[in-house]
């Protein structure tokens, strides 16, 4: 079975839902080019990282 296959393309569609997210948000230009170029070069991690520490993610926790 292609579990490997499947797993890409679940990151691949939670990558592009937080590029989406991180366009959408209100911050600054300088913040959301920084955001989207982690999610970017490092997708697994910077997913979670965007996901724990992006401003949706603090709103979240509080």
């Amino acid at each position: 079975m292609e579990y490997a296959g499947i797993g890409g393309v679940i990151l691949l569609a939670l990558n592009i839902w937080a590029i989406i997210s991180i366009i959408g948000s209100g911050a600054s230009t300088g913040s959301k080019v920084l955001w989207t170029l982690l999610v970017l070069v490092l997708p697994l991690i910077g997913f979670i990282i965007w996901l724990v520490a992006g401003p949706r993610g603090a709103r979240g926790i509080a």
